[in-house]
Protein backbone atom coordinates (compact mmCIF):
# COMPACT_ATOMS: atom_id res chain seq x y z
CA UNK A 1 0.00 0.00 0.00
CA UNK A 2 1.81 3.29 -1.54
CA UNK A 3 -1.09 5.44 0.41
CA UNK A 4 -3.39 5.52 3.12
CA UNK A 5 -6.37 7.54 2.74
CA UNK A 6 -8.96 8.36 4.86
CA UNK A 7 -12.53 9.69 5.33
CA UNK A 8 -12.79 11.82 8.75
CA UNK A 9 -16.43 12.82 9.50
CA UNK A 10 -17.10 14.53 12.35
CA UNK A 11 -18.72 17.81 13.42
CA UNK A 12 -16.48 19.99 15.13
CA UNK A 13 -14.34 21.67 12.15
CA UNK A 14 -11.85 22.66 14.35
CA UNK A 15 -11.10 19.00 15.73
CA UNK A 16 -11.46 17.70 12.05
CA UNK A 17 -8.92 20.75 11.25
CA UNK A 18 -6.15 19.05 13.30
CA UNK A 19 -6.94 15.73 12.91
CA UNK A 20 -6.49 16.28 9.37
CA UNK A 21 -3.01 18.14 10.11
CA UNK A 22 -2.04 14.80 12.06
CA UNK A 23 -3.15 12.43 9.42
CA UNK A 24 -1.13 14.23 6.80
CA UNK A 25 2.02 14.53 9.23
CA UNK A 26 2.50 10.79 8.25
CA UNK A 27 3.96 10.13 5.38
CA UNK A 28 1.96 8.64 2.32
CA UNK A 29 -1.28 9.09 4.76
CA UNK A 30 -3.97 11.74 3.19
CA UNK A 31 -6.82 13.08 4.26
CA UNK A 32 -10.29 14.24 3.26
CA UNK A 33 -12.79 16.06 5.80
CA UNK A 34 -16.42 15.49 5.49
CA UNK A 35 -19.48 17.23 7.76
CA UNK A 36 -21.77 16.22 5.47
CA UNK A 37 -22.35 12.84 6.66
CA UNK A 38 -25.39 11.99 3.52
CA UNK A 39 -22.26 13.32 1.25
CA UNK A 40 -20.01 10.37 3.09
CA UNK A 41 -21.67 7.58 1.74
CA UNK A 42 -21.51 8.61 -2.46
CA UNK A 43 -17.99 9.90 -1.44
CA UNK A 44 -16.68 6.35 0.14
CA UNK A 45 -18.15 4.88 -3.48
CA UNK A 46 -16.26 7.37 -6.30
CA UNK A 47 -13.49 8.02 -3.98
CA UNK A 48 -10.12 5.43 -2.92
CA UNK A 49 -10.73 5.25 0.66
CA UNK A 50 -9.00 3.07 3.19
CA UNK A 51 -10.27 3.96 6.57
CA UNK A 52 -12.90 6.10 7.73
CA UNK A 53 -12.37 7.92 10.58
CA UNK A 54 -15.20 8.75 13.22
CA UNK A 55 -14.43 12.00 15.28
CA UNK A 56 -16.98 13.64 17.50
CA UNK A 57 -20.32 15.09 17.07
CA UNK A 58 -21.95 12.04 15.62
CA UNK A 59 -25.30 10.40 15.97
CA UNK A 60 -25.14 6.52 17.32
CA UNK A 61 -27.77 6.10 14.29
CA UNK A 62 -25.36 7.77 11.68
CA UNK A 63 -22.02 5.27 12.88
CA UNK A 64 -23.96 2.62 12.88
CA UNK A 65 -25.33 3.21 9.12
CA UNK A 66 -21.57 4.04 7.93
CA UNK A 67 -20.29 1.06 9.42
CA UNK A 68 -22.53 -1.35 8.06
CA UNK A 69 -22.42 0.69 4.91
CA UNK A 70 -18.81 -0.20 4.52
CA UNK A 71 -18.81 -3.77 5.39
CA UNK A 72 -21.02 -3.93 3.10
CA UNK A 73 -18.85 -2.66 -0.23
CA UNK A 74 -16.78 -4.90 -2.49
CA UNK A 75 -13.94 -3.00 -1.55
CA UNK A 76 -12.40 -2.53 1.74
CA UNK A 77 -12.66 0.01 3.83
CA UNK A 78 -12.05 -0.05 7.47
CA UNK A 79 -14.14 1.79 10.12
CA UNK A 80 -12.47 3.62 13.34
CA UNK A 81 -14.19 5.09 16.20
CA UNK A 82 -11.56 7.93 17.29
CA UNK A 83 -12.75 10.38 19.72
CA UNK A 84 -9.25 12.44 20.94
CA UNK A 85 -6.20 10.80 22.75
CA UNK A 86 -3.82 11.82 20.52
CA UNK A 87 -1.52 11.82 17.83
CA UNK A 88 -0.05 8.34 19.25
CA UNK A 89 -3.62 6.93 19.68
CA UNK A 90 -4.25 7.67 16.21
CA UNK A 91 -1.24 5.75 14.99
CA UNK A 92 -1.80 2.39 17.28
CA UNK A 93 -5.58 2.83 16.11
CA UNK A 94 -4.12 2.47 12.11
CA UNK A 95 -1.44 0.08 12.92
CA UNK A 96 -4.00 -2.20 14.06
CA UNK A 97 -5.89 -2.35 11.53
CA UNK A 98 -2.63 -2.03 8.62
CA UNK A 99 0.13 -3.89 11.05
CA UNK A 100 2.36 -4.14 7.84
CA UNK A 101 2.68 -0.30 8.26
CA UNK A 102 4.37 -0.56 11.57
CA UNK A 103 8.07 1.00 11.31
Amino acid sequence: MNTLHFLVIGKNKEILDVLKRVIENNEGWTANVQTDENFCYEYIQQNKVDIVLLSSGLEDEFEEKIKIFCNGLDKEVKVIDHYGGGSGLLKNEVYSLFPNLRE
